[in-house]
């Protein structure tokens, strides 16, 4: 079991700005409670086990990608899809990514609520006509469903972008409203796996709106400055297993009277 997080816990009225990620506030937004226990008392969800896989996946992407940023030109998924577009390539493009694992990524200062809103991002394309950006999304997967937007678990995909958009957004540059998921698909339907996965790649355009985002951390940092934990999310699993765990502790207590 993790000990208590000392460190990066959110003070009131602290002058420094308060950090808050792209996936914090996926958290706040499933569940208030376990953003709050996280970010104000240091008690962090139990942690999850890394998905090396994807990662390698899109590592092998980016490097993909870098070579045609160098060369200004376009991928051929770009030209397959008819997207007039080629990696977008900028003196601060290797911090927006977090090449060197600094854990921060692209953000820009919220001044109203003092909190440093961040985002690590997998890529951006930029419009060779427009010169707007495409704020861009690798995600792997291996089903034999067609690959869509329509799960109830891929909104989190849809937020994520709409975030990295708002970042972007601030930061002075014209960002379209189109983002990109590329998607990368392993392949199960091979006569056997002889040492190699393949994958079937395809982009999905997706018509972001990041009116939620403004909102959302206005009530984040209502949310942080309180000093009362707030309520569960409704759908919130870790929540339920911690109440779950209580109540049968608590039967157990009563049964050794």
């Amino acid at each position: 079991m993790k000990q208590k997080r000392r460190t990066n816990l959110y003070t009131p009225d602290a002058e420094v700005p308060f950090n808050v990620s792209r996936s914090k506030i996926a958290l706040f937004l499933e569940c208030p409670q376990c953003f709050y226990l996280d970010r104000r008392l240091g008690i962090v969800r139990p942690d999850m086990p890394g998905w090396s896989l994807n990662s390698a996946v899109d590592s092998l992407l980016k490097n993909e990608f870098d070579l045609l940023r160098e060369k200004k030109e376009p991928h051929r998924l770009m030209l397959f899809h008819r997207i007039d577009a080629v990696p977008f390539n900028h003196p601060e493009f290797h911090v927006w990514r977090d090449d060197a694992n600094k854990k921060l990524g692209a953000y820009v200062l919220h001044k109203k609520t003092n909190l440093n809103i961040c985002g690590i991002i997998d890529d951006i394309w930029v419009n060779t006509k427009t010169q707007q950006l495409y704020i861009v999304d690798y995600k792997s997967t291996s089903t034999d469903y067609k690959i869509s937007l329509d799960s109830k678990y891929k909104d989190g995909y849809k937020k994520q972008m709409e975030v990295y958009q708002w970042i972007f957004r601030r930061l002075g540059f014209d960002v379209s409203e189109t983002g990109y998921f590329l998607f990368a698909n392993a392949s199960r339907n091979k006569p056997g796996f002889h040492g190699k996965l393949e994958f079937e790649s395809s982009i999905i355009p997706y018509e972001a709106d990041d009116a939620w985002v403004e909102p959302a951390i206005f009530n984040i940092k209502q949310c942080l400055d309180a000093n009362e934990i707030p309520d569960s999310g409704k759908d919130c699993q870790h929540c339920a297993y911690r109440k779950l765990i209580n109540k049968e502790s608590l039967k157990t207590q009563i049964s050794l009277i």
